[in-house]
């Protein structure tokens, strides 16, 4: 599923993807502009597309944050991927360094508190009534975007793995326990906190009838959920491959080791 993704350039070296799904919400946001202030309305199509498009700017921003800290590091990122739900840097590894890793984790939310002071210093701090009338105008679509990138470095931080907080905590908990133990208690935060929001997110759609807004956030904590056990399980299993080698190493060394032994005359 996650191949299914059109390439469209590269910065420094990293493959900047989209998957084909992401034309649905780019089809959404037009369908959302059409329909916002007078019927028919083309500029409220340019500027809810255009949202999205600067929102997902912001992502990729967000992203090579990480990417840029990972390969300080010797990590090699070969691409990052936009999905409807966000975007997603590929690394070929995850340094277990618990100081790296906790390193590249807060490289994406400081990436956004960076855009926020820029955003701040162009415009005023909106007001509520500011953020929902959806002026057509540079001056809300950049405080949209303000809060935008204030609310992704914050939600980024909660503790739910694999996502920035989550890291963090694995991280944390890594110079305690090790790192598969560590793993697997972030991982089970992460999948508690992704089910108890997929439950709210299914409570306020039926609240607030924000189906597509509820939808949204029920496939993104289904993919956070998915995706923690999916990690786990790999670290797990480089664990496993990882003590077996060992053994097989040792049991040969101690073999080429051990001296011959003479025959016993009869």
């Amino acid at each position: 599923m996650l191949d299914w993704s059109i390439s469209l350039f590269r910065i420094r070296g990293i493959a900047l993807t989209i998957h084909v799904s992401f034309f649905f919400l780019i089809g959404y946001a037009a369908w959302t502009g059409w329909n916002t202030g007078e019927s028919g309305s083309w500029p409220g199509v340019a500027w809810s597309v255009g949202y999205v498009i600067l929102v997902f700017m912001c992502v990729v921003l967000h992203e090579l944050g990480h990417a840029f800290v990972a390969r300080s590091y010797g990590v090699q990122v070969p691409r990052i991927l936009l999905l409807p739900v966000g975007g997603m840097a590929e690394f070929d590894r995850i340094p277990r360094n618990p100081g790296q890793e906790i390193a590249i984790a807060l490289a994406g939310p400081i990436v956004n508190a960076l855009l926020v002071l820029a955003l701040a210093a162009c415009v005023p701090w909106p007001t509520i009534t500011a953020l929902t009338d959806f002026e057509l105008s540079a001056k809300s679509l950049l405080q949209h975007l303000l809060v935008l990138n204030l609310a992704m470095g914050c939600f980024n931080l909660v503790p739910v793995f694999p996502m920035d907080g989550g890291r963090v905590l694995r991280a944390i908990l890594a110079r305690r326990t090790s790192y598969v133990r560590a793993t697997q208690c972030a991982a089970a935060t992460g999948k508690l906190l992704s089910a108890f929001a997929i439950i709210l997110a299914f409570a306020g759609m039926f609240i607030t009838h924000l189906w597509a807004e509820g939808v949204l956030m029920v496939l993104l904590f289904s993919f956070i959920f998915w995706a923690g056990e999916a990690e786990y399980r790999h670290v797990k299993s480089e664990e496993h491959d990882a003590h077996y080698w060992r053994r097989r190493f040792a049991a040969q060394a101690v073999s080429r080791e051990r001296p011959p032994t003479s025959p016993t005359p009869s």
